[in-house]
Order: structure tokens, then C-alpha cells, then sequence
């Protein structure tokens, strides 16, 4: 019986996406568990820690589909942790060889490298996601970067600029995130395998050893000492998943707002039904922008559960851990669900350049009022030129005048700027100042995993293993 909105049959799919679920899943966790597991043995046989035959048995015979879930339960809700109860059912499993199970190994050196090992194909997911937002960003600068529009500071129309510059500037924020996403692998991949206390005391001098082997087995770095209570990178990771989701709902501020009746600039793709009240059938609600905004608040609020988490006791924590299961796996699911939205509603937005067109006039001229302002101030001075403009623009506000009516009666106006003048400076697309240029430089910023944006080797691994994250869940 679902009791929340990231297992309801209702709304799993608007805070979450079956890709990430199953990543998160419980089968997930216990197969990666017992691969985890099975490679630790296979090492350790392999290095003469453990009998090599034992090893093999273990391999052959530890089988995740074969775990009884109710039993580990059970046995969880009495330990507090899943992998004592594992290591029993897997022991079983693999008779006579099971005691040569989990050998030197502690219940965190499992569940930390498990959620390393998911944290890794989530990542995958989430890059490629970040990379179909780009491509719709890119896709909308390109249509759009001649379509004028007024920008907006304080609610209110400030100047012009296009429709264009106003998507790459959502697409920097886009393309910083999949930076940063791959910034974050070298500190995040990385194997936990360090023993009861973090010393490796119970494999005498070979700890080391074993623990830079299984990282090499399941393509993992070796940390430099062991993370346990060191919980910076996993509050980084959620931290970055709150960075890219309120990325996200600037974007679906944005559009909402420009949703309004008032407005009417862009619109979420239509569908029939789609964003429709129960009562009233004209509306045509922002319901994807809605969802994102919405998981990207959740995701704040976890990336301050994450932060709690860092400050951990001694040398294993007394709870903070255990906020991290609550925090990390919906964080992850929350904003694949908003990256899933922000492509749905970008890749179709409908954008009304007339009417943006039409909002512009809407000041008959007083948007472009800086303009005026600033070719008249080359020969009378700013201030003084401000205080002519100012005084034209009030008047016009009052009268309903357009802006040049009131320009043409002021002989200190006319004297410098004659008819023609002034009606190419109150046009706002002669008042974009260096839009296309900038249009240009965000579309030219690296994308992440192109090598110019490689600042290192580790980075350059970092990308081909977001290109090569697991597709798919391991079964021993």
C-alpha cells in the first residue's frame, strides 16, 4: 500500500520515473549488494586471503533472485541494517563456502559501495537527461533568437531583448550543471572497503590490498582513508541535485509566467485535457511547470538532510546515516522527474511571437525609452538628457500618447533628433545592444564531455563513464 508520492500508482510518475525507481528499487539494492559481495570474495581468492575454491563456490552459487524479502525484513527490522541478514541467506546459498562471506568486511563497506555503484548508473541517467534539455534549449535559441520580446526586472517591461537570448540564458545554467556533473565523479566513484573501525585490522597487513582490488574489480577508485563518517561527497551529489532543479524551475518560472492570460508568450504543449480544472474549461494550467517547481523545492530540502549528515559521530554515525537513505534516493527521483517535465514542456513549447510583438507596443514606446535617452545624451549630457526623457515618458503615461508624440513636442528633443531618428530609436528590435553575440557565446560554451572542457584525465574518464553508466540491474 503506496504512502507517498514516489510509490502512489497515481503520482509515481510525476516525482519520479520507472528508470530511477528501479535503479533505487529494493531488488536493486540487495542484487548490487551480492555483487558487491561475490566480488569481494572473488578478490580475495584471488590474492590468497580466502581459499580460492571457496571463491568460486561463492560465485557460482550466490544468487540474488533467490533472496527471500520478507526474511531479510525480518531480520532487518531487528538488526537495523539489511546486510546482516543477507550475508545469513547468502551463506545458506552457498554452503560449506558461505563462512568465507563478507570477509573482513563491515555492514557500511556493502551499503556504501552498493549506493556508489547505483549512485553511478543514476548519474548516467541524469546526464543524459541534462543533454536532451540542452538539445531542446539549443533547438529554441536557434528558432527564436531574432523573435523580439520584452525583458522583465521587478515583474515590470525594462528593455528589449528576444526570445532567444532569453532560452540561452536558461541554457547556461544547463550547461554549468552538466560541468559540474562531471566534476563531481572523481570525488563520488569511489569503493568503501575499510573494516569495522575503518583501519582494516582484520586483514592484518594485506587490508590495503584487498581494498584497492575490489575497487579495480567493480571500476572504482581507491579512496585515500576511509569515508565513513566523511559524508562530503554524498552531500555534494545531492547538493548538485538541488542546483540543477532549481536550474530547472527558473526555467518553469519563467514559462508559468509567461503562461498568464495577461501574458499569453509561450505555452506548454497542448494535449487535450491537459492542465484542465474541473470546473472551469477554459483553463490551461502550467502543470508540467508546476511538477518541476515542486520537486525542486523537495530537493532543497533534502540537500539540507544531506549537510545534517556530514556532521557525523566518531568513526560511525548515530542516525545521520540513516537520514541519507531517506534523502538520497528521492532526490534522484525528484529531479529525474523534473528533467523528464522541462524536456516534455521545452522540446513542444509553443511560442507566440506576434504577441510578444504586441506586449511591447503595449507602452507605446516606453520600453525603448533608454534608448532615446542615451543618443540624445551625446550632445546634451546624460542628466540632463535623462530629465527630458523622463519628463516625455510621464507625460505619455498620462495622456495614453505614444512615447515619439511626446518626443516631436519638445523642441530640445527635435533640435538634435529629427522625426526619422527618433522613430528608429523608439523601434525596440534597434535596441538589443550585444544579444547576438552573447546568443553565440552560450551556444559555443563546451558541452560537458567535449574535450575542450576536460581540464584533466580524471575528468576525461569521468565522462566516458557517464557515456557507459549501467543500463541495467545486476542479477549475482
Amino acid at each position: 500500500m503506496p504512502s507517498t508520492v514516489f510509490e502512489s500508482r497515481i503520482f509515481q510518475d510525476a516525482f519520479g520515473t520507472p528508470e530511477m525507481r528501479r535503479i533505487f528499487s529494493d531488488e536493486a539494492t540487495v542484487a548490487h549488494a551480492v555483487l558487491v559481495e561475490v566480488a569481494l570474495a572473488r578478490v580475495q581468492g584471488r590474492l590468497g586471503i580466502i581459499p580460492a575454491d571457496a571463491a568460486r563456490e561463492i560465485e557460482k552459487r550466490a544468487d540474488a533472485s533467490r533472496i527471500d524479502f520478507a526474511e531479510l525484513k525480518r531480520e532487518t527490522d531487528l538488526v537495523g541494517y539489511p546486510i546482516v541478514g543477507l550475508v545469513h541467506q547468502l551463506a545458506r546459498q552457498c554452503g560449506d563456502a558461505g563462512r568465507y562471506l563478507h570477509w573482513g568486511a563491515t555492514t557500511q563497506d556493502i551499503m556504501d559501495t552498493v549506493l556508489v555503484l547505483q549512485i553511478r548508473e543514476a548519474m548516467g541517467v541524469i546526464g543524459t537527461d541534462l543533454a536532451r534539455v540542452d538539445e531542446a534549449l539549443t533547438s529554441l535559441i536557434e528558432k527564436h533568437r531574432y523573435t523580439v520580446m520584452a525583458a522583465r526586472t521587478h515583474l515590470q517591461q525594462a528593455l528589449p531583448t528576444t526570445f532567444g537570448f532569453k532560452a540561452a540564458v536558461w541554457l547556461s545554467m544547463i550547461r554549468r550543471a552538466r560541468q559540474r556533473l562531471l566534476q563531481l565523479w572523481p570525488r563520488v566513484l569511489v569503493v568503501q572497503f575499510s573494516g569495522a573501525a575503518g583501519t582494516l585490522a582484520s586483514l592484518g597487513d594485506r587490508g590495503l590490498e584487498v581494498q584497492e582490488a575490489l575497487a579495480a574489480e567493480l571500476n572504482l577508485a581507491t579512496p585515500s582513508i576511509t569515508w565513513h563518517t566523511a559524508r562530503d561527497s554524498l552531500a555534494e551529489v545531492v547538493n548538485f541535485l538541488a542546483l540543477t532543479t532549481a536550474s530547472l524551475a527558473k526555467i518553469a518560472t519563467d514559462v508559468a509566467l509567461m503562461m498568464q492570460t495577461e501574458v499569453a508568450e509561450a505555452f506548454e504543449p497542448f494535449a487535450p485535457g491537459r492542465g484542465s480544472s474541473s470546473t472551469m474549461p477554459q483553463k490551461r494550467n502550467p502543470i508540467s511547470c508546476e511538477l518541476i517547481i515542486a520537486a525542486a523545492k523537495a530537493v532543497r530540502q533534502y540537500a539540507g538532510l544531506m549537510l545534517d549528515g556530514v556532521v557525523a559521530d566518531h568513526e560511525r554515525a548515530t542516525g545521520p546515516w540513516q537520514a541519507e537513505w531517506i534523502a538520497l534516493p528521492q532526490s534522484f527521483l525528484a529531479t529525474a522527474a523534473a528533467l523528464r517535465q522541462s524536456d516534455l514542456m521545452l522540446s513542444g513549447l509553443v511560442v507566440d511571437p506576434y504577441r510578444m510583438r504586441s506586449n511591447l507596443n503595449l507602452t507605446g514606446g516606453l520600453i525603448v525609452a533608454e534608448a532615446v535617452m542615451m543618443a540624445l545624451a551625446e550632445y546634451i549630457g546624460r542628466n540632463t538628457a535623462h530629465d527630458i526623457v523622463y519628463s516625455a515618458c510621464r507625460a505619455a503615461a498620462e495622456s495614453g500618447n505614444e512615447l515619439i508624440t511626446e518626443l516631436m513636442r519638445r523642441p530640445e528633443v527635435t533640435k538634435h533628433l529629427d522625426e526619422p531618428r527618433l522613430r528608429e530609436l523608439v523601434d525596440p528590435a534597434n535596441y538589443l545592444g550585444s544579444v547576438q553575440q552573447m546568443i553565440d557565446r552560450a551556444l559555443n560554451e563546451p558541452k560537458a564531455g567535449d574535450q575542450s572542457s576536460r581540464s584533466s584525465g580524471a575528468l576525461s574518464a569521468a565522462a566516458d563513464a557517464v557515456t557507459s553508466a549501467g543500463k541495467s540491474t545486476p542479477t549475482k
